[in-house]
């Protein structure tokens, strides 16, 4: 089914700039397309417009035409879109119907009035082709990210639409669950022939497969309309804010000379042995300088062990000290423990056994509020952090709860709010801003209270890699020049690499590492037992036949460091 914009312009009725300007787009019939941009810059718009969402849901002024299946859209029901157009959202607990997965599955089987013993083999045939057929049973919101995922992924196919749109389906997931969806989505358009857009800010992840053309946004316009190869090799994606795939950043460091005949856009057909030469070069010129040890404990985690349910311990014996002035990660997959670590730390949860000591104090004597003036923590979704209307009042809350004069804390509050790149929006009510934007308006009221230990979670999640690049840069420089200690939660592979020192890793709650991060990124069996996987940069040094992982991984931080 093809779908075609022409001179297409949309205005949301709440702003007074079109989000989408003059878009000229088709999509042909069975293709793979990937959207990408950075946030803002109208793909999701776009994919709303796709779906239907827009104008049915969504309210604005619409301008050009679009087509989908030869159909004009503005003539086309909500429910017409749906039968040709399937969507799985970021958030795929928002998309839940169903009791069970089986029920969840079958709710678009039943609108239609299909018996159940019609039914039932087709549901049983869609969860057999996401893999979920043992988890029929199941309630879809006792399961992880990746089943989740699928399960929202059958609740489309059964349906047997024309069109697969996902919007961000990686923002959610670990990487090994991240890289096993994107197979899947893959495996789907070979066996299915439908047409499949992807819409994501996470090019190197979604490249681990082919793709027929990446469409790139910023602004509400089309950039470029190309092939990946073609894509890699402009220069587009460092002037639009795109990360560039971490292999193909150590190939040019290396000075390495790629043509798109060596199709860079995917490591797995890149001819590595033609820059072996100039990658080892690299690799042994060393120029990385070696991080001073501070061996000053900050926060003792000793035996560590905590129950929600009295039966299955979401943490079991926990050992791990910070030092102060360090940059950490925690790292391990979905359901983990690694947050419970942080609810601990916070008082929001008391441990079954174990202790918690902060400058050799022990927590369990401090109340939550004393804890909150040396640990400041930015949860994952910003929404369960906000609680006031003006982006102002949420920054200078805390401020206010210690009663400084107003002079102290408008000061305060418009240094961070600079630094978090708000300032222009401090008189903006928050529910204006995207969730990118709210997770830097949480993380600036954290910072505005100068705690000694800031605890991150999943920091990236929602955020594009010009925004969290920004964001990460000013933490650094709070960790270098105010001396605050950083703990970063994550499992984004790339925030990890270049911005912390020595990473945690939990499995199955128990800590199976806790080691310098570069130790653990050259450990393939390690990262696998903690659903995670190795990076591009460890494949590519392992087919360079370069000894020194470690090192070269070492280099690559620090060059990257130093260019930006």
């Amino acid at each position: 089914m093809t779908i075609e914009f022409k001179n297409f312009s949309f205005r949301y009725d709440a702003l007074v700039n079109p989000t989408l300007k003059n878009i000229n787009l088709r999509i042909e019939n069975g293709e793979k397309v990937l959207i990408i941009g950075p946030s803002g810059s109208g793909k999701s718009t776009l994919g709303q417009c796709i779906n239907g969402l827009i104008p049915h849901a969504v309210e604005g002024d619409i301008s050009g035409e679009l087509f989908i299946g030869g159909h004009n859209a503005n003539t086309m029901s909500l429910v017409q879109h749906t039968e040709q157009v399937g969507t799985v959202l970021q958030d795929t607990d928002s998309q839940f119907v169903g009791l069970t997965v089986g029920e969840d599955i079958a709710f678009a089987l039943e609108n239609q009035q299909v018996s159940v013993a019609d039914m039932y083999p087709v549901v049983k045939a869609t969860a057999k082709m996401v893999e979920l057929e043992t988890l029929l049973n199941h309630a879809p919101h006792d399961l992880s990210g990746g089943q989740k995922q699928r399960v929202s992924l059958a609740g489309v196919l059964v349906d047997d639409v024309d069109v697969l749109l996902f919007d961000e389906p990686l923002a959610a997931l670990d990487p090994k669950t991240g890289k096993r969806t994107i197979e899947v989505i893959d495996q789907l358009h070979r066996d299915t022939g439908k047409t499949i857009i992807i819409i994501e800010h996470r090019l190197e992840d979604v490249l681990t497969q082919h793709v027929d053309r990446v469409i790139l946004m910023d602004n509400g316009t089309i950039v470029a309309d190309t092939t990946p190869n073609a894509l890699i090799m402009s220069g587009l994606l460092e002037t639009h804010g795109i990360r560039q795939p971490l292999y193909f950043s150590a190939l040019k460091h290396a000075g390495c000379q790629l043509a798109e005949s060596d199709s860079p856009a995917y490591l797995s057909t890149l001819p590595v042995e033609k820059f072996k030469e100039s990658l080892q070069h690299w690799a042994t010129a060393n120029n990385a300088s070696a991080r001073k040890e501070n061996q000053q404990p900050l926060l003792a985690v000793e035996g560590l062990t905590y129950s929600y349910d009295g039966e299955k311990n979401a943490l079991e014996d926990i050992s791990f000290t910070v030092h102060r002035g360090e940059l950490v990660s925690i790292l391990g997959k979905n359901g983990s423990g690694k947050s419970t670590i942080t609810k601990l730390v916070m008082g929001v949860l008391e441990p079954d056994s174990g202790s918690i000591t902060f400058e050799g104090q022990g927590f369990n004597q401090l109340s939550i509020f004393e804890r909150s003036k040396k640990v400041g923590v930015v949860m994952q979704n910003p929404n369960h952090m906000i609680s006031h209307h003006m982006i102002m009042d949420e920054v200078a809350f805390g401020l206010k709860n210690q009663g400084l004069d107003d002079k102290e804390i408008e000061q305060r509050c418009l240094e961070v709010l600079e630094f978090c790149g708000l300032s222009k929006y401090r008189h903006w009510p928050v529910d204006a801003l995207s969730y990118g934007q709210k997770k830097r308006v949480t993380i600036a009221s954290i910072l505005v209270m100068e705690p000694e230990l800031l605890i991150l979670d999943e920091p990236t999640a929602g955020q594009d890699y010009r925004n969290y690049t920004a964001m990460l840069s000013f933490i650094k420089r709070l960790n270098e020049e105010r001396g605050v200690t950083v703990m970063i939660i994550s499992h984004d592979l790339h925030l990890v690499l270049e911005n912390t020192t020595r990473s945690i890793v939990i499995a199955d709650s128990k800590l199976i590492a806790d080691a310098p991060m570069t130790d653990v990124f050259s450990q393939p069996a390690l990262l696998e037992s903690a659903n995670l996987t190795t990076t591009s940069l460890y494949e590519l040094a392992e087919r360079a036949d370069i000894s020194d992982i470690n090192g070269f991984m070492q280099q690559f931080i620090e060059t990257e460091s130093n260019a930006k």
